[in-house]
């Protein structure tokens, strides 16, 4: 098994601790009232998705315009929900942070072999998580002048 290939598993097979340590963090900061107050299953099963298929995200196969598809229309339904852009872009941050932090607590970076295919899914996953972000907000803005212009 391929080091980064190991990084992903160990995500994915923790999807459910992450999750949930993910949704304490949200629903605990005042800054994102939103996701204080919404529904705790919804937003268990929309972060359980990301962490559960972080594999599918980061990999070769994975398009940017996958990656537009998806978060374009994401940011559209958080408009529509009430969140506001920045709740967004910080729930996105904080998915990412989680990830980084269950790796480092984990003890696994020991060899120079460890650190570099961190590195290397480091590059996968803030490239995917820019790109998340990027579609999340140009989607929550077109759906936002959409509203507006009606």
């Amino acid at each position: 098994m391929i080091p980064s290939k190991r990084l992903v598993d160990l995500i994915e097979r923790n999807a459910d601790a992450l999750t949930k340590a993910w949704l304490k963090d949200v629903r605990a900061r005042e800054e994102m009232p939103t996701y204080r107050t919404y529904d705790e299953g919804q937003l268990y099963d929309r972060a359980f998705r990301v962490y559960s298929q972080l594999g599918r995200w980061v990999s070769q196969k994975t398009t940017k315009q996958d990656i537009a598809a998806y978060y374009t229309v994401l940011g559209a339904e958080r408009y529509r929900e009430g969140f506001r852009l920045p709740e967004v872009v910080q729930a996105l941050t904080l998915t990412r942070r989680h990830l980084w932090l269950k790796i480092l607590f984990e003890g696994i970076l020991d060899s120079a072999m460890d650190l570099y295919a961190a590195m290397d899914l480091n590059n996968s996953v803030v490239l995917f998580f820019d790109r998340a972000i990027l579609f999340a907000v140009q989607g929550y803005e077109a759906e936002r002048e959409n509203a507006q212009g009606d």
